[in-house]
């Protein structure tokens, strides 16, 4: 485990320690809206899911659920709130860098603020994310554009980490019914999340 690994390791796993939800239990305001899109029932992979209220959530709606993640903490956190809400949630823990992306295995891929990796690292992961999902699957990302680092309400503090349109739709050109929609919201989404904040929403079908 290399030394920047390392810390960064321990500091998700600091921040995921403390008692209360750190980016609450309620799903994000963005996936909660594409209830009416959603397969009733199916498999659902929810791409770094910390403390799990985004799987939780399509657990509540149906689907198979796996929730990856890195941090055990969250894990446990994830599994508390699914027994809390009466549904069953898969979790493994996946270092995104490293992972082995299933083929063709899911309806529904759910990737919601995952902006720690870099472009290197980012590349190949949005090419798992294609590569896990079934044909006629759903695609739903919701990021931060860069004029986030003006509001500093949550995200990296790095530009290149941080969406853009060109970005994302030539990365994801090969979908069909794609749609890309930047727009600023308030953001209320635990202690992690709170204020105005510069998003990037896409919503596409492999």
């Amino acid at each position: 485990m290399s030394e920047s690994y390392a810390s960064e390791f321990e500091r998700w796993e600091k921040r995921f320690s403390v008692p209360e939800y750190v980016f609450g239990t309620e799903p994000n305001a963005f996936l909660k809206a594409q209830a009416d899109v959603l397969p009733k029932s199916g498999t659902a992979l929810a791409v770094a899911d910390g403390e799990g209220r985004n799987g939780v959530w399509l657990a509540e709606r149906g689907l198979d659920v796996l929730s990856i993640d890195w941090s055990p903490t969250a894990q446990a956190k994830a599994q508390g709130l699914a027994k809390a809400r009466g549904v069953t949630l898969r979790t493994a823990r996946v270092d995104l860098t490293a992972w082995d992306w299933p083929t063709a295995e899911y309806d529904v891929v759910v990737v919601i603020f995952i902006q720690f990796l870099t472009p290197e690292e980012r590349r190949p992961a949005f090419a798992g994310m294609r590569k896990a999902l079934k044909p006629g699957g759903l695609l739903l990302i919701e990021g931060y554009r860069p004029e986030q680092l003006n509001y500093k309400t949550g995200g990296p503090s790095q530009v290149e980490n941080l969406y853009t349109r060109a970005l994302l739709e030539a990365e994801f050109a090969g979908l069909s019914e794609l749609r890309i929609v930047e727009h600023d919201r308030m953001t209320r989404e635990g202690a992690g999340h709170v204020g105005m904040a510069a998003l990037i929403d896409l919503i596409g079908r492999k």
